[in-house]
């Protein structure tokens, strides 16, 4: 960039946690590494589970399914990155590697917000609907609200991500967070960005807020259908089939509500580090344990499973033991 002290950047440095004492930096990667892998198996299994058993081949587990790949892309795009600032103090990112990593985020961010919606409202219609539930939840249904709840990602985190990115950066290229999100590197900005401002929050309330009103109003109805139920049996079964999708969704709503819409006088940087870490780290682990303690179709399958592919791995030994004899 020519003029005054506007700079052409090419790489950004990611503060992460360089604050910290190295030995706090040593913990937290081991303690973020387990997260990592613990998200990546528990999501893969869920996966592989909802996939392979028969038995889970309905429109929940297949809203399931797509969740779990979102949390695995959402956790590819942040933790590797901020596990080597943790360990070999990587902390560079290239100018294109900034964008690509915040546009993913948004993309996974937005997407979720949507399918989190669209599995209410296929609780909504298994509970309060359910002998028209096969037919409402049909494949071909299945497929258009995973296509639309995937959809939004794009055109938002395309726009906000190209618009951000065209502004000028100068002086420092400090990125004061684990990842690229957008308000530390809107700070590096040296241009007028009270438009793309009121863009964004506008942008953040509407995609946080329809999603969170289409969730309300899908338990509302829920909640009413399952009060009319007489047996306390029949209550609690029914609120069963949504306990651990609530249970998500209060997660992740509470986490990024208080991460990005807090006063900025109670939004230090390094407070919101830490919220960030609840909702792109911490959530998408416990995400997959929720469904499969909560819900016993799951812990039944993957049992079925575990059982099939022992059983399989038995058979083998056993019958090259008798060809060896």
């Amino acid at each position: 960039m020519a003029g005054g002290n506007w700079t052409r950047v090419s790489e950004f440095t990611l503060m992460s946690f360089s604050s910290l004492p190295t030995e706090i930096q040593s913990l937290l990667f081991l303690v973020f590494l387990i997260i990592y892998l613990v998200t990546l198996m528990g999501n893969g299994l869920i996966l592989l589970v909802t996939w392979a058993d028969p038995m889970l081949h309905s429109p929940m587990y297949f809203f399931l399914r797509n969740l779990s790949f979102l949390e695995i892309g959402f956790n590819l795009v942040i933790v590797p990155k901020m596990l080597g600032t943790l360990i070999a103090q990587d902390t560079i990112i290239s100018f294109l590697g900034c964008a690509t990593q915040m546009y993913f985020f948004f993309f996974f961010g937005v997407s979720e917000c949507f399918l989190l919606a669209t599995m209410a409202y296929d609780r909504y219609v298994a509970i309060c609907n359910p002998l028209h539930y096969p037919v409402i939840m049909s494949t071909r249904t299945c497929a258009k609200l995973a296509a639309a709840s995937w959809f939004p990602g794009v055109p938002v985190a395309t726009v906000q991500t190209t618009w951000l990115f065209s502004f000028p950066f100068c002086g420092t290229n400090e990125v004061n967070h684990f990842f690229c999100d957008s308000p530390p590197v809107l700070r590096l900005v040296c241009a007028d960005t009270a438009l793309f401002e009121v863009y964004a929050i506008v942008g953040t309330i509407l995609v946080v807020m329809l999603p969170c009103l289409l969730i309300l109003c899908s338990y509302t109805r829920i909640a009413a259908a399952i009060l009319k139920i007489p047996s306390a049996k029949g209550k609690h079964k029914a609120f069963s089939t949504c306990s651990s999708h609530l249970l998500v969704v209060s997660l992740f709503y509470v986490s990024s509500s208080l991460t990005y819409f807090r006063p900025k006088s109670n939004n230090s940087p390094e407070s919101k580090k830490v919220l960030s870490l609840s909702y792109t780290v911490v959530t998408p682990m416990l995400n997959p344990i929720i469904y499969s303690l909560r819900n016993y179709e799951v812990k039944n399958a993957l049992s079925r499973t575990f059982h099939r592919v022992l059983g399989g791995r038995n058979y083998r030994n056993s019958t090259a033991i008798l060809r060896h004899n």
